[in-house]
């Protein structure tokens, strides 16, 4: 099976010295390609060395919501000078959060960051990879003013309605799945799923975020790194703050702290997820789900191409 990991962030700091290594493992798993987003200026370059060293990385540059607040006076110039530079990136993560206690952001600077990275995909005819929290109506309204998107837009961990799902296809919306799917009531999951066309599914692991919620054995699993101070940044749903582990391979992820990462060879559970809440097999999934990934990734300069 060929798999391609739609959306992750393998430049984090709780796990950038263990890239190479998770690299590895993912690539022996069957993984192809990794989408790897940056979250603001700080990472950028991380991500683009990445995919300088790295031939399966396709690179990502944006500013996450979060990140608004900490962008700079020259942010979008120093954003359109890296997609100059770096012919093979797609645009991401960029998009609205009305999230969780403790990371209110003003949301008409949200408005304002999102649109104009969302404008900049448009023109410069490359996916873009959103992140949307509690704001799927803002998101469809900004959406619907903006495109359509011929070149696509992944809706990533998306957890949104059934009922939005057509009206974001009309626009050129693809829909990534991790696991944050899992804690979803199965009635839920699976309305929600089964109104997506098959030809708009894609599977990411969001890594290090978005760890299944699995018996640890059936998982790969990071190493904690002590050398971490306390308050490394986490950019998913999580409020994850460092790394961590345990040999319990007996106890379910759900009853772990909250700070254990995920590993991107873990999207092997997703697709295993998936595809039982559609009745298809793993096998099938992973091919649709693979073609789906290299035709949106399959801009002008990708590393990637449709065959």
């Amino acid at each position: 099976m060929k798999l391609f990991d739609a959306h992750c962030h393998l430049q984090d700091p709780r796990i950038l010295n263990k890239a190479p290594k998770l690299i590895s493992t993912a690539l022996d798993s069957g993984l192809l390609n990794f989408a790897v987003n940056g979250v603001s200026e700080k990472d950028w370059h991380l991500v683009k060395e990445m995919g300088d060293n790295y031939p399966s990385v396709i690179p990502c540059f944006g500013v996450h919501p979060w990140y608004v607040p900490q962008r700079s006076p020259n942010w979008f110039t120093t954003l359109k000078e890296f997609f100059e530079t770096t012919p093979s990136a797609a645009v991401g993560e960029i998009g609205l959060d009305k999230g969780s206690k403790g990371r209110e952001i003003d949301f008409n600077d949200q408005i304002e960051v999102f649109r104009q990275q969302l404008e900049l995909a448009k023109e410069l005819k490359k996916p873009a990879s959103v992140h949307c929290v509690r704001a799927f109506g803002d998101l469809l309204h900004i959406v619907k003013d903006i495109g359509p998107f011929p070149d696509g837009l992944l809706l990533h961990s998306y957890l949104g309605s059934a009922e939005m799902v057509p009206e974001f296809v009309k626009s050129g919306a693809y829909f990534s799945l991790s696991g944050y799917i899992m804690p979803m009531k199965v009635q839920k999951a699976n309305k929600m799923l089964k109104t997506i066309p098959l030809e708009r599914i894609l599977l990411e692991s969001d890594a290090p975020d978005a760890l299944p919620h699995l018996e640890l054995s059936s998982l790969f699993l990071v190493d904690k790194d002590p050398s971490l101070p306390q308050e490394i940044f986490a950019h998913g749903r999580t409020t994850a703050s460092n790394v961590s582990t345990s040999s319990d391979t007996s106890r379910d992820a759900s009853s772990l702290p909250k700070d254990m990462l995920n590993h991107p060879a873990n999207i092997h559970n997703v697709l295993d997820y998936v595809a039982n809440l559609l009745e298809i097999s793993k096998e099938e999934l992973a091919e649709i789900s693979y073609k789906n990934s290299i035709r949106l990734f399959s801009y002008q300069g990708s590393k990637v191409a449709l065959g």
